[in-house]
């Protein structure tokens, strides 16, 4: 009589083990929770409470009003938030297609130090922002610039002080930027796929557009949504090159902070600052589903 064994419920097991390490998982994430919500819960709870409500100067009083946030799409708030809007998605655009194409070319290569090198410039040009980089496109290209002055650039109606200008500047640091963020995911498209589709016949055009292309999908437009959402929330680099010259949001909120605003108007600024906090929300809405599929397909 042979005698029988009954097989270990492994899928049960590993149930309970993921059930037992759950509650140890969130008590080890309670001090980065608790850093979160003290860093970034409170400023935007402030924030919101501030665009959504009015202190009357006489009494003291507080009341809801919608007020605030009914300015800040009326007018020059609106203009402001049409002309972030515009500058970041034709900066994301045009630095996420330069950005593909030397990545595709940095992957591509056969030489270990140039890969290095490029890598580690992207790493060092996407974080170089602000007023420095404004003073290094002011001191090269203003208007009494090295290269503007040997170039006569003025007479061809080059402007660094302008809507041009500064999208320029922004894709000095967009540039490389979508090079950091693509280059893995080009890494991750195996060569066995290529040589698949050459066997089949395929060419190289179609190629990228049935394989590479739809793989690539998610990185490229998560990688969009990144750059948009960088040009978006600069404030330094554009308000030491244009001041008020080019309406942006950011400039926007930084002239009703230093009281630029009319009286009854102060807490304007707390309003485009939700304005633009309710953007990024929806921008990163897009970005981090995108990047999980993403990392589904280059595993």
């Amino acid at each position: 009589m042979s005698a029988t064994t009954t097989p270990h419920p492994k899928g049960t097991a590993g149930g309970n083990r993921r059930r037992r390490r759950g509650p140890r998982t969130w008590l080890a994430a309670l001090p980065l929770l608790a850093f979160t919500g003290l860093c970034f819960g409170i400023p935007l709870g402030a924030i919101a409470f501030g665009a959504v409500t009015r202190t009357d100067p006489a009494t003291g009083a507080v009341r809801p009003t919608g007020e605030h946030l009914a300015r800040s799409l009326q007018g020059p708030y609106l203009g402001s938030l049409i002309g972030s809007v515009q500058l970041s998605a034709l900066t994301a655009l045009v630095g996420g297609l330069l950005g593909v194409l030397i990545a595709q070319a940095v992957v591509t290569s056969r030489s270990t130090a140039l890969r290095s090198a490029a890598l580690t410039a992207s790493g060092v040009l996407a974080n170089f922002g602000g007023v420095p980089l404004a003073f290094a496109f002011i001191a090269t290209v203003g208007i009494s610039g090295v290269v503007t002055q040997l170039a006569d650039l003025g007479g061809l109606g080059w402007s660094l002080y302008s809507f041009t200008g500064l999208t320029v500047v922004y894709l000095y640091f967009l540039i490389p930027l979508m090079v950091l963020v693509i280059a893995p995911a080009l890494d991750g498209l195996r060569p066995q796929w290529r040589e698949a589709a050459q066997n089949n016949g395929a060419t190289a055009g179609q190629f990228w557009r049935h394989v590479g292309l739809p793989v690539l999908a998610p990185s490229l437009l998560g990688g969009f949504v990144l750059l948009f959402g960088t040009a978006f929330a600069a404030h330094a680099t554009a308000a030491a090159l244009v001041g008020g010259s080019v309406p942006l949001v950011t400039l926007k909120i930084a002239d009703a902070l230093s009281g630029n605003v009319l009286t009854g108007q102060e807490n304007v600024a707390l309003a485009l600052g939700l304005d633009m906090i309710l953007i990024a929300g929806l921008v990163m809405a897009v970005y981090l589903p995108l990047q999980r599929r993403s990392a589904r397909w280059l595993r």
